[in-house]
């Protein structure tokens, strides 16, 4: 057995970041795009850039920018506060597992 964790911030009530959202700003930074973030997921283009759109507005800063394109096209990059929440939000998460982890092993792990 394993144990599994799900989490997601909450700032007044609102969702502002989860595993979800961290992998999709994940792809973003990686491939340098919107669209390119959103194919890895599966997802559409118009419910990636929603759900970064939900982000920016709950939490009230810009998480990504844009640069229109050219003979090579546009480039999408994380700002730096995307930067700093997508690196925050993973220290958090793995602080998370590993104390979910040590406590599972406590409960669940005899000796014998």
């Amino acid at each position: 057995m394993q144990p599994r964790v799900k989490l997601w911030v909450e700032k007044d009530g609102l969702l502002v970041f989860s595993d979800y959202r961290a992998e999709l700003l994940d792809h973003i930074a990686k491939t340098g795009s919107i669209s390119g973030g959103a194919e890895r997921m599966g997802l559409s283009y118009r419910r990636a850039w929603g759900k970064i759109k939900e982000i920016e507005h709950n939490l009230g800063v810009r998480i990504v920018r844009s640069e229109v394109g050219g003979l090579g096209g546009g480039r999408t990059t994380l700002t730096t506060e995307g930067e700093e929440l997508l690196a925050r939000y993973r220290s958090f998460r793995a602080a998370a597992q590993s104390h979910v982890g040590r406590d599972f092993a406590e409960a669940f792990v005899r000796d014998g």
